[in-house]
């Protein structure tokens, strides 16, 4: 899941929401782990016309079975919505085999 914030937020603000999305996700019970971490800007990369990351969060899971069901989780649209309503922001996802 890569995370865009629409402006920026600070830091302890950014820490909580990451904190919220991996134990909402951890107490679905249907994943193996998850990982999150802050984008790490570069010079120049606001000149590609693309989503830039804030921050990403990957998430393990059995299956794609189990990804669905993780995202429709009791709590998971109560944290987006709560998340969305005070710092809005854009997702974009890449759900892969894993990576050797």
């Amino acid at each position: 899941m890569i995370v865009s914030f629409d402006k920026p937020l600070p830091d302890t603000e950014l820490d909580q929401y990451l904190a919220d999305i991996e134990r909402v996700m951890l107490d679905s019970g249907l994943t193996q782990s998850v990982a999150t971490g802050r984008h790490l800007p570069i010079p120049g990369e606001e000149a590609i016309p693309a989503l830039i990351a804030t921050a990403i969060v990957q998430v393990t899971v059995a299956d794609t079975d189990a990804l669905a069901k993780a995202f429709s989780a009791p709590g998971m649209h109560e944290v987006i919505d709560r998340w969305q309503s005070r710092y809005p922001y854009r997702v974009a996802w890449a759900n892969h085999e894993p990576l050797s």
